[in-house]
């Protein structure tokens, strides 16, 4: 292995362990090979693919319909949107626990691992249903348990694996790959949405069925693609931590990576002048993205979980229609997350965030002038679909490059499991809250709520005013 180029008066050498059931193992500070690079982002791009197909199944308009389907009240959909978000509090402990780990992969193996394979327990429950050993409400409760503690698992294996990818993607290709590699999923949704809505739709022996045998086809992805990760070159966290704050103020590691096949583009790593610089509480800048993301995530979960909803139960339409939509919005996010990564490369991931939030912020009102119409049905719901899919890919891919780009490189799953607990509470807040609004108000109460998340949303974008990107004016 190449030693490491370190910038300092004292000469550094590092021995790096390996771990013979994970892949290769290096340290941040070790100058990781160009062929390791690219397999690893290769890996991490089928994971993606396989990912999104196991989504497909575990979560969003399918899962959704399978509890409209069961008779699941509005405040059920509240606490499917919100135990994600809620669980997230336990990220602090899952980054806790991660670092005192010797590798990344075996982690994740272990966290994510065990929680996709128990959603095999619902589709025991949905063929139970089918032989009238559990009823409806019985598997309603099933489900939410379930979902309750995947996402723990889930929270558990966040942040340590965002630090893993944080490691091995160059910072100044950080727009360019995540938007390849968000594609890619996007692609697969594009794909295999409609197939999978129309398999639960015309299944032979009814909808709930069909639901059980995309879900066991999806937990089979999830698996595979949870195998991919193998392939990715490993991290040792401990060494993450080993030299960070430990060298002379003025050190600088450099990481050199391949953008292409004849150059090589330079990653700085600075390390922390010392230990109150790198305190959380100390970090204005990482406290200013916190006050955005906690907000924004509430404004926007006062009213996202409840559009399928609207959709679905609302305005009756057929599964079939809004899995095509869901399709259009995929097919939109996979056209315009290259070019947003191109874009944020170029003139950074704070502007876009300013003025795309903005547009974002508007469309929750858009849904007050739609109906179930003939008119609205074939051309304002695929138009705002299509509108989502670009807005959205924007929104996603900045807010997590910008992300990655404040937090320093020691213990930066701390920091990713904070901001992750934090805007999960503030998430589950809205989305009870929202619950609450749909479940008691009277009529009209869906499209109200719409209304109140639009001007929620235009507050939580003022923080973003005060925030410095790293490496921009």
């Amino acid at each position: 292995m190449d030693s490491v180029k370190v910038e300092t008066t004292a000469p550094l050498t590092l021995e790096i362990p390996q771990i013979a059931s994970s892949p290769t193992t290096f340290s941040p500070t070790s100058r990781i090979p160009k062929d390791t690079i690219r397999t690893s982002l290769k890996a991490s791009t089928a994971d993606c693919v396989l990912a999104s197909v196991y989504s497909l199944g575990t979560s969003g308009i399918l899962l959704s319909n399978f509890l409209v389907e069961l008779g699941a009240s509005p405040v059920v959909f509240g606490m499917l949107s919100s135990i994600p978000m809620l669980v997230n509090l336990i990220q602090p402990l899952g980054a806790y626990l991660s670092e005192r780990t010797t590798s990344r992969f075996q982690y994740s193996l272990w966290t994510h691992g065990i929680g996709r394979l128990l959603w095999l327990v619902l589709v025991i429950g949905i063929a139970s249903a089918s032989w009238g050993v559990v009823n409806t409400h019985q598997l309603v409760i099933l489900t939410l348990l379930i979902v309750l503690f995947t996402h723990l698992l889930g929270g558990l294996g966040t942040a340590s694996w965002l630090s893993w990818v944080a490691m091995i993607v160059p910072r100044r290709l950080r727009g360019r790959y995540f938007g390849i590699r968000n594609s890619a999923g996007s692609l697969t949704n594009l794909v295999c949405v409609p197939m999978a809505g129309l398999a639960v739709s015309h299944w032979y022996g009814g909808t709930l069925q069909g639901y059980g045998v995309v879900l066991l086809v999806s937990i089979v992805f999830g698996i595979v693609g949870l195998g991919c990760q193998y392939f990715q070159v490993d991290m040792n966290p401990q060494l993450e931590n080993t030299y960070d704050g430990k060298l002379p103020p003025t050190s600088e590691i450099q990481l050199e990576v391949a953008k292409d096949e004849s150059s090589e583009v330079p990653q700085s790593i600075h390390i922390p002048q010392n230990q109150l610089a790198n305190s959380i509480w100390k970090n204005s800048n990482f406290l200013i993205f916190l006050l955005y993301f906690s907000f924004w995530t509430l404004a926007v979960n006062l009213s996202s979980p409840f559009f399928n909803l609207y959709m679905l139960d609302t305005l009756d339409l057929d599964v079939s229609y809004v899995t095509i939509y869901n399709s259009l919005q995929a097919g939109a996010n996979l056209l315009m997350l290259i070019l947003w990564g191109k874009l944020a490369d170029k003139i950074g991931n704070r502007p876009i965030l300013i003025c795309i939030g903005i547009l974002v912020a508007a469309t929750p009102v858009v849904w007050l002038g739609i109906g179930a119409n003939r008119l609205d049905i074939w051309l304002w719901f695929p138009l705002l679909h299509i509108f989502l899919g670009g807005t959205w890919a924007a929104i996603d891919l900045c807010s997590n490059n910008i992300q990655l780009g404040i937090v320093p490189i020691k213990n930066q799953s701390i920091y990713f499991a904070i901001a992750a607990a934090v805007a999960g509470a503030s998430g589950a807040l809205g989305t009870t809250i929202g619950s609450f609004i749909v479940q008691f108000a009277q009529s009209g109460g869906l499209l109200g709520l719409f209304a109140l998340s639009s001007l929620f949303r235009l507050v939580a974008l003022v923080p973003l005013m005060f925030l410095k990107e790293p490496g921009r004016g």
